[in-house]
């Protein structure tokens, strides 16, 4: 129960800093195409794989459950009202669609479950949110998304090493075969 505390409250700070951190851009020439929202919100993928890993698809749906709910209070609170409203969305849909992925290729070598999930998880998740958010807003969401996803993909992977590092401290869930490679 511990472990889906720490995942539920990881998930919701994640989510609240990077709802905060997404309304200011990189400074200079970086300005159209990042935020600093970019680096953070993969932390939430990172979460919701090692709880996938640990304790299976259930409990990772309880951490992105509890933790959508407790992040888009917060979010409404300290981030702006179409951010909140954009992210809760946007959130959702890619972390369900994450544990999914993440859970069907759980048997394949250590490294691809978390990659290809949140590769796919923030394709949609970059999606969502920059239209919900921005779109019409006269900011340049589209190439904010487009930077935004690029660093999410550099995120994924350089999240593998502390995914990595951190399955052996994570006790896998009993009925879960163990990764391949």
């Amino acid at each position: 129960m511990k472990a889906i505390i720490f995942g539920v409250l990881a998930m919701a700070v994640t989510v609240v800093a990077s709802n905060i951190l997404v309304e200011y851009p990189l400074p200079g020439l970086l300005a159209d195409w990042l935020t600093y929202g970019a680096f953070t919100y993969p932390v939430a993928f990172l979460v919701t794989d090692l709880t996938n890993r640990a304790r299976g698809a259930a409990a990772a749906r309880v951490v992105v459950l509890a933790g959508f709910a407790l992040a888009v209070v917060l979010s409404l609170i300290f981030a702006d009202t179409r951010i909140a409203i954009a992210s809760g969305s946007a959130f959702l849909i890619a972390q369900m669609l994450d544990v999914t992925v993440f859970d069907k290729l759980r048997r394949a070598s250590w490294w691809k479950a978390p990659l290809v999930s949140s590769g796919i998880g923030s394709a949609v998740d970059t999606a969502l949110f920059f239209s919900i958010a921005f779109a019409g807003t006269g900011l340049p969401w589209d190439t904010w998304a487009m930077g935004d996803f690029a660093a999410k993909m550099i995120m994924a992977l350089t999240c593998l090493a502390p995914f990595r590092l951190l399955m052996s401290v994570v006790t896998p869930r009993v009925n879960a075969e163990p990764a391949r490679g």
